[in-house]
């Protein structure tokens, strides 16, 4: 059993985290997890993961934390509550956060628990759950290098690319700037390619060559077969994309970069959710062209 790191305590269980989590302990690492679900602790305890019922008692014996959770708000309550990470966790620990949330959020949680003694590593992620249970993520990394090298080898475990952008926060303004160009780039790939569908080219034909062209991305190379197919079955889904794009516009307004473009994408995501593709994946906006044509 791998004994460099100890006990790790992974707070969130949901896809990224339980994926994250089921990897560390397939890899002979001592995990802990902590899930509001009941289902998502379940799920961990299946794959090798120890759950405990709060999260005092998940990040108290750890060497290691590990936060995954779905927004600022939460990661906000889960690291500065009460019985949190920063009032619960050991001086010393070293805690990586992997959520998706805004420059600020994580500036505020990095310095409280700086205050306390924990050692943060701020760990943006790019890949899907599949990757994150096989160790493939592509992490974008803000740390100091003392942090830096302390979590080397585990973040190898975690991601197959390990990227440094620098200081805390930063590994947070890649990911969300990333985002608002991939969230982009697949509305207006949609709109494109319906088009072009709509002027009497095959789907599939018409892919082919795009597939090809100086327009392709890799959104659009990996996900627009499964918009041909009909399968809107989500890997990202679109309000994923909604949430990220207003945190990227959040992120444009504080540093005073006008961002109208990202504004138009932003409230074009939320029209796809107004009419109810919400838990589809991202390329399930082509749906809300054919719809529109349609209706012509």
């Amino acid at each position: 059993m791998d004994t460099q790191y100890g006990t790790i305590a992974v707070i969130g269980l949901g896809n990224m985290g339980g994926a994250v989590a089921a990897n560390l302990a397939g890899r002979g690492h001592r995990v802990v997890g902590f899930d509001m679900q009941e289902a998502a602790r379940a799920r961990a305890e299946a794959s090798g993961v120890a759950p405990v019922a709060t999260v005092a008692a998940a990040v108290g014996e750890a060497d290691v934390v590990i936060t995954s959770l779905p927004n600022g708000a939460i990661v906000r309550g889960v690291w500065l509550g009460d019985d949190g990470v920063v009032a619960s966790a050991r001086p010393g620990a070293l805690a990586i956060e992997l959520s998706t949330i805004g420059q600020r959020d994580m500036l505020e949680i990095a310095n409280a628990a700086k205050q306390a003694g924990i050692r943060v590593i701020d760990c943006a992620v790019s890949g899907s759950p599949v990757q994150g249970r096989e160790g493939e993520l592509a992490l974008i990394v803000g740390a100091a290098e003392p942090e830096l090298e302390a979590a080397g080898s585990l973040l190898a475990e975690i991601g197959s690319s390990v990227q440094h952008v620098g200081e805390v926060g930063n590994g947070k303004v890649v990911k969300l700037v990333n985002n608002l160009m991939a969230m982009g780039n697949v509305l207006v790939a949609a709109e494109a390619f319906q088009i072009g569908v709509a002027a009497g080219m095959d789907a599939q034909r018409l892919y082919d060559v795009l597939a090809n062209g100086g327009g392709r991305s890799h959104h659009f190379v990996n996900r627009f077969p499964k918009a041909i197919a009909g399968d809107f079955a989500p890997g990202f889904t679109i309000a994923l994309g909604a949430k990220d794009l207003g945190l990227g516009v959040e992120l444009a307004q504080s540093v005073g970069v006008p961002a109208p473009v990202a504004e138009t994408v932003k409230a074009m995501y939320a029209i796809a959710m107004a009419e109810g593709d919400g838990a589809d994946d991202i390329v399930g906006l082509v749906q809300m062209y054919q719809r529109w044509t349609a209706s012509r």
